[in-house]
């Protein structure tokens, strides 16, 4: 019979958060230092929203005269997060990370915010939950896909998928024959 493990067992309790005051440039060297893909917003312990790297590129495309000094973390976060508790079982987070599309979570105890469970960190303790990720699962299916055309076309290649190294999903980069996402490819250079 399998052992069943908790989120709490497996969660980052040293996660990243930023008060709801923070701008987005000061978010984005955050991210950067940290080497991280989100970071929670909270007052406290009070969980606001979370930001995600992706977010702050978004607000960079739409209004990209925009300084990042004047936009407050909480005009770009996601406000309405999915959460789990410790005592949850990991592949019931995995069921509410499929069910919103969402690859992490923020994981919480008597409304107190306390670590936060990606699907790496499931991954790593039960590579075998990898056949349950569904639409998740998908993304890397595609990723392949884009892979396969981007070795047809040029060294300019841009689309989004799962980046060969770090394995987050992204807007990928080809970088000598390889689909990178721009943090992977700043480590390289």
């Amino acid at each position: 019979m399998l052992r069943r493990i908790a989120v709490g067992d497996i969660m980052t309790r040293n996660f990243v958060a930023v008060k709801p005051t923070a701008n987005l440039h000061s978010c984005a060297k955050e991210l950067v230092k940290q080497r991280v893909n989100s970071l929670l917003i909270s007052e406290g312990k009070n969980l606001i929203g979370i930001l995600t790297a992706r977010d702050i590129l978004w607000t960079i495309i739409k209004k990209p005269d925009l300084s990042l000094r004047d936009v407050s973390v909480t005009d770009v976060a996601t406000r309405k997060v999915a959460v789990i508790k410790p005592s949850a079982d990991i592949t019931q987070a995995l069921n509410k990370m499929k069910q919103y599309g969402f690859r992490r979570l923020p994981v919480l105890s008597r409304g107190e915010l306390v670590g936060m469970v990606t699907l790496k960190d499931i991954l790593k303790v039960d590579p075998s939950l990898y056949d349950q990720l569904g639409e998740l699962g998908a993304i890397r299916e595609e990723s392949q896909k884009l892979r396969k055309l981007a070795d047809m076309d040029s060294d300019e290649w841009d689309a989004e998928g799962i980046c060969e190294e770090c394995d987050s999903f992204a807007q990928l980069l080809k970088v000598e024959g390889r689909l990178l996402c721009p943090n992977c490819r700043d480590d390289m250079y």
